[in-house]
């Protein structure tokens, strides 16, 4: 069974009739569901994935100001509930990860992937947070949200602004031409195969940043990547060619390959970006392009900072 359905059957045939019996007064202004940290909030998990942090639990949102009282009878409750449900126990130490069940006020929910208890006030704050804790502050499912606080934020949360996804657009795409366009082969030039597999893959992880900024979907965190990479709308047939990028060798048989595969990719990248940007876009040179994408920032400020400045 995977996580998040044995996340809301739990709830369903446990926790409900717990939260609805004993806690109706304050029912209205809580949310429920599985988000945060875990292969299983993506729905990721596998049979590998149960051998730590997997167990039948939810999370129970609370307001900020919900009173000390009330918040200790629910944690009190909560870790009342069965121990065992449908064959999974649960853990009896706190979780590896942390606290990814039970009792979690909102504002320290979004507070530890955002840095903000409330969502973001302005587009410079975006370009703090690494992308995959966006991606945790997002995912999973919400059950109910009697209040709707948990939701609202969640929901402003939900993509980048124009401005910020275009500006790490231009930063990958110029990562994308320095590493795969030019050093690769320089590198091979002179005999250093360690570091043109080191450009190599720096070119993929820049390149599947692109792809997901043009799927307008956060990229989770490194090990899910391809998981995620693979269930995109567009563009999601580079997966192979990235595997095989950063896993093959730099011996002669390869390389030539590599650098087709390496230009194949800037080619792909290029058609879309022609089909979703109307500035003016060069051809496949990826660094031209890097330039021409960052002119199709709007916000001044955002417009002229460094290039790279919005790369994580």
């Amino acid at each position: 069974m995977r996580g998040i359905e044995l996340s809301r059957k739990y709830y369903e045939e446990c926790g409900k009739q717990m939260l609805q019996k004993k806690f109706e007064y304050i029912l209205p202004k809580l949310a429920v569901g599985l988000v945060g940290s875990g292969s299983e909030c993506y729905g990721y998990d596998d049979v590998v994935s149960q051998d730590h942090d997997f167990e039948p639990g939810f999370c129970i949102f609370v307001p900020d100001d919900i009173d000390s009282k009330t918040e200790f009878e629910l944690e009190r409750a909560y870790a009342k509930l069965p121990k065992e449900f449908s064959g999974y126990f649960r853990s009896k130490l706190n979780p590896i990860g942390g606290n990814r069940h039970g009792v979690i006020k909102t504002g320290d929910f979004y507070k530890r992937y955002t840095g903000s208890r409330t969502g973001f006030d302005n587009l410079m704050e975006w370009f703090y947070v690494p992308e995959y804790y966006l991606a945790e502050a997002v995912n999973g499912e919400i059950f109910i949200d009697n209040y709707g606080e948990f939701s609202s934020i969640r929901k402003s949360l939900s993509y980048y602004p124009d401005d910020v996804r275009t500006k790490k657009l231009a930063g990958y795409l110029l990562i994308m031409g320095q590493a795969g366009q030019y050093n690769y082969k320089r590198c091979i030039d002179h005999n250093q195969k360690g570091a043109a597999q080191l450009a190599v893959i720096r070119f993929a992880e820049a390149s599947m940043s692109v792809v997901f900024l043009l799927n307008k979907k956060y990229m989770p965190y490194y090990k899910w990547s391809f998981k995620a990479l693979s269930e995109l709308e567009l563009l999601s047939h580079l997966g192979s060619d990235f595997e095989y990028l950063i896993s093959s060798s730099n011996d002669d048989g390869d390389i030539e390959n590599k650098m087709n595969v390496i230009e194949n990719i800037c080619e792909e990248i290029s058609d879309e970006l022609k089909r979703q940007f109307a500035c003016d876009i060069p051809g496949c040179e990826m660094e031209k392009l890097a330039y021409s994408i960052n002119n199709c920032v709007v916000d001044g400020n955002i417009r002229n900072e460094n290039i790279l400045f919005a790369v994580n």
